[in-house]
């Protein structure tokens, strides 16, 4: 299914500036919002599309990027960096499922931006569960192999996982959480404001289940009530080739878990490349320096220039000054968004001997000799 323009579906021009597409934006999720409109498909679909066209458009590098190459441009993967798990995989084919949207509206805007319109149980879509678990954040270190060819690495995660006592429940075992008393298991409260103009009814989250309607009177144990312990888990990551240092991908659902059953937050999986012995990295392409005796530039000859991806012989045609730069095709990092790859860059600098021997020395100096009359003049221009 192919994406409308963001500006189109916020209905903003393109020069918009940060507040009007805040605005827009808002307007647009009230319209939409799940809790106003439950059980309807093509309202949850508008609510999605137009949170994602705000994460876009209200972010400058990713509207910087949009207004270049459009979708392609920050579509699943190219905010994270890359693809693969980083990606959101949203329904209808929109990079945000629904509860990244509902999260992302409510980061922005939070309870009160309902408060106003449908009263604060509409904002927690009435009773609740417990908080989401908490988001987890690693770096992975990979060299500059890994980054041409790409790499799987395996991650050992401290968080908090489910209890193994309670089942996650919170309550110790053989009994479950109970209804709340204050709110008889609603999540919600009734609250009766006076004023000068009279008797208005308010709808608020029940202050001692916190909205989840049941609370856990006879807690477990080991988990003190809440369900989840400290643990560990191991999960693989497939990392592509092409990434780059600040690249993160998204591993859905191995974050720490939340209480009592709640699900789990994300892993962020951000990159660190380890700077290399010989290669410098520019880009999609990488840079070496390659000494090379000055009988050599003189002479010419070829040379085994080390690649990412092994050796490869390069000719050095006779005549060749020092600092001249050859290009190798396709020898460089593969692009991350797109097919094809980067090219390295071979630096050559002249190689001058430290020490000579008796015969070494008379050599260059009869080649000095022959050679002194066609030294250009100083300030001239020798370098390509």
């Amino acid at each position: 299914m192919s994406k409308r323009d963001y500006y189109e579906i916020l209905g903003v021009d393109r020069d918009a500036d940060e507040s009007a597409i805040k605005k827009a934006y808002r307007k647009l999720a009230v319209q939409y919002h799940p809790d106003k409109n439950p059980g309807d498909q093509t309202a949850e679909e508008r609510f999605r599309e137009a949170t994602e066209a705000y994460e876009v458009l209200r972010d400058p590098e990713k509207r910087q990027r949009y207004d270049q190459f459009g979708h392609a441009g920050v579509g699943a993967g190219a905010d994270q960096g890359f693809g693969g798990a980083g990606g959101f995989g949203g329904a209808a084919g929109y990079d945000f499922d629904l509860s990244d949207a509902l999260r992302a509206f409510m980061r922005d805007f939070g309870g009160g931006a309902f408060g106003d319109i449908f009263g604060e149980a509409a904002a927690g879509g009435g009773r609740r569960r417990a908080g989401r678990g908490r988001d987890l954040q690693i770096k992975v270190k990979l060299t500059l192999e890994d980054v041409a060819n790409g790499a799987e690495k395996t991650i050992k995660l401290r968080k908090q996982v489910a209890c193994s006592t309670c089942q996650g429940t919170g309550s110790r075992g053989g009994t479950e959480p109970q209804s709340c008393p204050q709110c008889q298991g609603q999540g919600q409260v009734r609250r009766v404001q006076r004023t000068l103009l009279g008797q208005f009814m308010n709808v608020v989250v029940c202050p001692q289940c916190h909205g989840e309607g049941t609370v856990v009177t006879d807690p477990c144990g080991d988990c003190n009530g809440t369900g989840h312990v400290r643990g560990e888990s191991t999960v693989t990551v497939n990392i592509p080739a092409g990434v780059s240092t600040g690249n993160y991908l998204t591993l859905k659902g191995e974050g720490d878990i939340g209480e009592r059953g709640a699900p789990p937050g994300d892993v962020l999986v951000v990159i660190e490349e380890v700077e290399h012995d010989r290669f410098e990295r520019h880009g999609d392409d990488v840079l070496i320096n390659v000494p090379v005796s000055t009988v050599d530039l003189a002479l010419g000859t070829k040379v085994q220039i080390p690649t990412v991806d092994g050796r490869v012989a390069l000719k050095i045609p006779a005549g060749t000054q020092s600092h001249k730069v050859f290009r190798m095709r396709g020898k460089g990092i593969p692009h991350l968004h797109g097919s094809g790859r980067g090219d390295q860059l071979v630096r050559i600098i002249g190689w001058t001997p430290q020490s000579l021997g008796r015969s070494e020395k008379k050599a260059l100096e009869e080649m000095r000799d022959a050679l002194s009359k066609g030294v250009p003049e100083p300030g001239r221009r020798v370098y390509d």
